[in-house]
């Protein structure tokens, strides 16, 4: 249990309170010195964007059974979604999934992908019942802010990481591959 317990009372020495401002002023310029990186510049309208990127999410499943060989899911996934390339329309967003999964007809989903700013992407999902690629495909709907007017499509293999009790599940998108065009209000990666 020596993780739990309090840390012993430290020795303070003279002069220990102006390295420490010092220490955090050179911390603070380094801060702002990676911060201030120049923006991209902004996408022109219309213009194609493809980028690539992962998925990690946790949530829930609420399974019934429709017959001997056939079951229906309500999923509800929230994850982050991280983009790379230079054509990605953000960096990070958190991600949020609703959806219905037949073992006959497939997965019909919605997603919301939000940024640091607040601004948001929406998107519908579709999955064939193929369990064993569990291929998905969405498309890029619209959004609001920088991401107003977007649209697009977007694909990725799932792959379920833990099935726990009581319907808790956790995945993740591997290889996720995707294209946007940008809309007239929208922008690209900052």
């Amino acid at each position: 249990m020596e993780f739990f317990r309090p840390a012993a009372r430290q020795i303070r020495r003279p002069g220990g309170h102006a390295m420490r401002r010092q220490f955090l002023l050179v911390l603070a310029c380094a801060t702002v010195a990676c911060a201030s990186q120049s923006p991209r510049p902004a996408a022109a309208p219309g213009q194609q964007l493809e980028f690539g990127g992962s998925w990690n999410a946790v949530g829930s499943r609420h399974t019934i059974s429709l017959g001997e060989n056939r079951e229906a899911s309500i999923i509800n996934l929230k994850g982050t979604m991280l983009l790379a390339g230079p054509g990605r329309p953000g960096v990070g967003f958190q991600s949020e999934v609703i959806g219905l999964v037949d073992s006959a007809t497939g997965f019909q989903g919605r997603s919301l992908w939000t940024d640091e700013h607040g601004d948001q992407v929406y998107s519908e999902l579709q999955g064939q019942p193929a369990a064993a690629k569990n291929r998905v495909t969405g498309t890029i709907l619209s959004g609001t802010g920088r991401y107003a007017g977007v649209t697009g499509s977007y694909e990725f293999t799932w792959q379920w990481v833990m099935d726990g009790e009581e319907g808790a599940i956790q995945g993740r998108a591997i290889d996720v591959k995707g294209r946007v065009q940008t809309g007239a209000a929208a922008g690209s990666a900052r």
